[in-house]
């Protein structure tokens, strides 16, 4: 592994996801940015560049093309059009699907052969394509998932709790969108269970602003972009350090045959598996709706 990684769009998500793999300790050493507009490409890494004398880590930052990347461990996929406001995630779909087919096509004509992470929205979904448009196994391509969800949740937790969210332990699960839940059955606090520290009601509407808050941000100044950017750096620096930590990334289930949310352990090699949780009834219901939205998408694009 030479740990090189390629971010293919230039555009907010990508960038900051790129920035914050500068100014953080990182074991990514070259970082290639793709986007359709090639001086943009170029632009954002002269830009990075500048920052490379005061930031924690150095690495080689570079423009390039799909021409570049059948040598990277790491390809991240950020590029695509852009959710509106007032357009949910699955809508995106028909339109990111036919840029994903060439795309993928593309890059795995030069050979390549690592991982994916996907963040483009419908993320799950699109998830599901890269996986068969690739042909790669299916634990070497990853979603982002419901990590940032997830971070929304914990944070909103730790509001309440007066506690730091890195000491709470909760999940959002299923897709990366309207059906997501929180599973609360799963939900700690130092071995505390969460339905012992908050009730019903404060749980609900904790659970409801983690679900719609993309949608606030996206009113208030158009999309959501540090967030996802920082869980994407998290989620690198996982692959390549083999953390083998366990995150709510997009991993495939061969049950529902689907890619959706759910706590995974992630190292060097991807998805090494997903964690057996028992649900209760009710979320075991939830979950089944969540997968049956994502597969009834699934099935409305042509592979």
């Amino acid at each position: 592994m030479t740990n090189k990684v390629m971010v293919v769009g230039t555009g907010n998500v990508g960038m900051s996801y790129a920035f914050s793999l500068v100014h953080q300790r990182t074991a990514v050493n070259e970082l290639v940015l793709v986007d359709i507009n090639t001086a943009d490409a170029e632009g954002e890494a002269i830009d990075l560049r500048d920052a490379l004398t005061v930031s924690p880590s150095y690495l080689k930052i570079r423009d390039g093309s799909y021409a570049d990347a059948g040598d990277c461990d790491l390809i991240v996929l950020t590029a695509g059009v852009p959710q509106k406001p007032g357009e949910t995630r699955l809508e995106l779909l028909k339109k990111n699907a036919e840029i994903f087919k060439d795309m993928i096509g593309q890059i795995m004509a030069t050979g390549f052969d690592g991982l994916f992470l996907v963040a483009s929205n419908p993320m799950d979904v699109l998830t599901y394509l890269v996986w068969r448009y690739s042909g790669l196994p299916a634990e070497h391509v990853i979603g982002s998932g419901t990590v940032l969800d997830s971070s929304r949740l914990r944070y909103r937790l730790s509001q309440r709790l007066h506690l730091n969210p890195k000491n709470i332990h909760a999940y959002q699960v299923g897709e990366h969108g309207d059906s997501e839940f929180a599973l609360w059955s799963c939900a700690n606090v130092g071995g505390q269970p969460m339905t012992d520290l908050l009730d019903n009601k404060a749980l609900a509407e904790i659970e409801d602003y983690a679900r719609k808050e993309a949608y606030t941000i996206i009113e208030k100044k158009g999309a959501t972009y540090y967030g996802i950017g920082s869980c994407l750096a998290s989620i690198t620096n996982c692959i390549f350090n083999d953390e083998r930590r366990i995150l709510p990334v997009s991993s495939y289930d061969a049950l529902s045959n689907t890619y959706n949310g759910f706590p995974a352990v992630v190292g060097a090699d991807g998805v090494i598996r997903r964690i057996g949780l028992k649900m209760s009834e009710k979320e075991q219901q939830k979950f089944d709706q969540s997968t049956k939205i994502l597969r009834e998408a699934i099935e409305s694009i042509d592979l």
